[in-house]
């Protein structure tokens, strides 16, 4: 493998940009290596391995089939009011529980009838709804014929996605007291939405210390330095290691301990991370709870939880430290959605947030009541969670506030097929998939990563430069941090192999580490992608040996991790 065609000056230049601004520059590399050398015949050419999008290549069949029976329901059910050359009218709410029983039955082919059947049915069951109301909020949010009413969520379908957030983030031990959700345009949506209020209402203000559990996903490190926060950021590293070079990937209680400044406002954490992909472990969680007990008790703490799903027996922070916590959720890497943009915000009814407001200065409080005054004529008992709602649409527009309600409609059925066994059985399947993926990556890498029973799988954050000296010793890697710059493997990856791969340091993680996301390719290009890996480490440990007076590399006797 040749070295990289860019110059240190250049590569410096490059690892300026952020991690997916950067993959614009390796898909266009590794598009160039596609087209290989002049003269070379077109059945040689490589496939372009992209392991830089977290985007799953999997999809949850079963309530989208679902959804489309609703759909056929909901529109026998608007003929039924007005019938006219494509003109129907709204679907009617007395009796629509009767005739849903009575199209299942006279539609018992019609795929995706059996399992919407059998959500109805688990809905009603559980929560004792009135079957009119159900059966017409489900009818006329798959039409999409109204506004969201309420604006923050349908009412049946938050009952059922706080169920499914229970059991999929709580466990058997949930919180004291309910949740209330407000469902947005996915996680992206949520974390925009989440600093914006929390800036507005006065509770973070411009120059205000807050933490990041790092490594973390590439915005909550770029968010902060924007101009309408400039907030001073505390990092607290996952930095412990199984064994010399192997990492563990675990925060270790120094790291944890910054969070008891009292100065240190908000901490945010992607739980399980991103890119490392492993959930907190009990013992940080318990040394949180701890410094929020005693040293910060208004510590804020923002958990990112998409990937919870993956790891048997999770447990969010919101279920340990529910006063503190905001609850960032989305439904797309577990059912594969991305394209829905399907995500709630969730914050406990008894918060320290509404407290924070309740105790801010007099001044303050009166130029909230200004801002939300067309809304309530009690504006300052206006909860944290509706401010947000009235916030994502500027608060003037907040009467058309809200997710669409056929994303709605998709999400409670995504919720309730999970709550079923055949949703069950779908997610020991797509964790097995990223599970065979790593198998198969680390066989071809020839790497060594730490055992984990928190390990969600969906991504591996591999530190090349602790690869480095496990296998060759600190002199090899002592001679790639002289000669190279850490983006350096990323790019020969691209331009020489047609792999892209994310730089860790982007995502706040070592230098020399890679985020290889398991999500988005074939199971066998995880093998392809390991045996490109280690081609590369071979590649430098032979410059090493032609370098001025380099010591022997280690395992020259026989295969040895990634160089052998």
């Amino acid at each position: 493998m040749p070295e990289s065609s860019f110059s240190r000056a250049e590569t410096r230049a490059l690892a300026r940009l952020g991690p997916f601004e950067l993959k614009d520059t390796f898909i266009r590399l590794a598009q160039e290596a596609q087209a290989g050398e002049p003269g070379q015949k077109e059945t040689t050419v490589r496939a372009m391995l992209n392991a830089g999008r977290g985007n799953p290549n999997w999809t949850a069949t079963g309530p989208r089939e679902a959804f489309h029976a609703l759909g056929y329901f909901a529109l026998d059910e608007s003929r039924r009011v007005w019938t006219a050359d494509n003109l129907g009218g709204m679907p009617e709410k007395r009796g629509i529980g009767e005739r849903f029983d009575s199209w299942v039955r006279r539609h018992p082919q019609l795929p995706g009838v059996e399992l919407l059947t059998a959500c109805v049915q688990y809905a009603l069951a559980r929560w004792a709804f009135d079957k009119d109301g159900f059966v017409h909020e489900l009818a006329d949010a798959v039409i999409g014929d109204n506004y969201p009413e309420p604006g923050r969520m349908l009412t049946h379908a938050e009952h059922i996605v706080r169920g499914y957030l229970g059991f999929e983030m709580f466990g058997p031990r949930p919180p004291k007291g309910d949740m209330s959700l407000f469902a947005t345009e996915g996680g992206t949506a949520a974390m925009c939405y989440v600093f914006d209020s929390l800036v507005e209402n006065g509770i973070l203000r411009k120059g205000d210390k807050i933490a990041l559990m790092t490594p973390v996903f590439a915005p909550y490190v770029e968010i902060p330095a924007l101009d309408a926060y400039e907030f001073e950021v505390v990092e607290v590293r996952a930095s412990l290691s199984a064994e010399t070079g192997v990492r563990q990937w675990h925060h270790p209680r120094e790291e944890v301990a910054k969070l008891a400044d009292p100065a240190v406002r908000l901490v945010c954490v992607v739980n399980p991370g991103n890119p490392p992909s492993l959930a907190l472990d009990d013992r940080v969680a318990e040394q949180i709870r701890e410094i929020v007990a005693t040293a910060n008790p208004r510590l804020l703490i923002v958990t990112d939880d998409v990937y919870g799903t993956f790891v048997p027996g999770f447990r969010s922070l919101a279920a340990d430290v529910p006063r503190n916590t905001l609850l960032v959720y989305s439904y797309s890497k577990h059912f594969g959605c991305t394209g829905w943009r399907l995500g709630v915000i969730g914050l406990h009814d008894d918060n320290v947030v509404d407290e924070m407001i309740a105790d801010l200065p007099q001044e303050r409080k009166d130029h909230l009541a200004r801002r939300y005054r067309a809304l309530t004529p009690e504006p300052e008992k206006l909860r944290f969670i509706d401010r947000l709602v009235a916030d994502s649409r500027s608060v003037a527009l907040r009467h058309t506030a809200g997710l669409s309600l056929p994303q709605q409609a998709m999400m409670v059925l995504f919720s309730l097929f999970d709550l079923l066994e055949e949703g069950q059985a779908y997610k020991e399947q797509v964790r097995e998939v990223v599970r065979r993926r790593l198998d198969l990556l680390l066989e071809g890498a020839r790497m060594k990563i730490a055992d984990d029973d928190r390990r969600a799988g969906y991504y591996v954050e591999l530190d090349l430069l602790a690869e480095a000296e496990r296998v060759h010793g600190k002199a090899f890697a002592d001679f790639l941090e002289r000669t190279y710059e850490p983006l350096d493997p990323v790019l020969r990856l691209a331009a020489q192999t047609s792999v892209v791969l994310l730089p860790g340091g982007g995502f706040d993680g070592p230098e020399w580490s890679v985020r290889i996301s398991l999500a988005n390719l074939d199971d066998m290009d995880y093998l392809k992608i390991g045996h490109h890996l280690r081609e590369l480490f071979r590649e430098y440990v032979a410059e090493w040996t032609r370098s001025p007076s380099p010591r022997s590399p280690a395992g020259e006797a026989g295969p040895r991790g990634a160089a052998g």
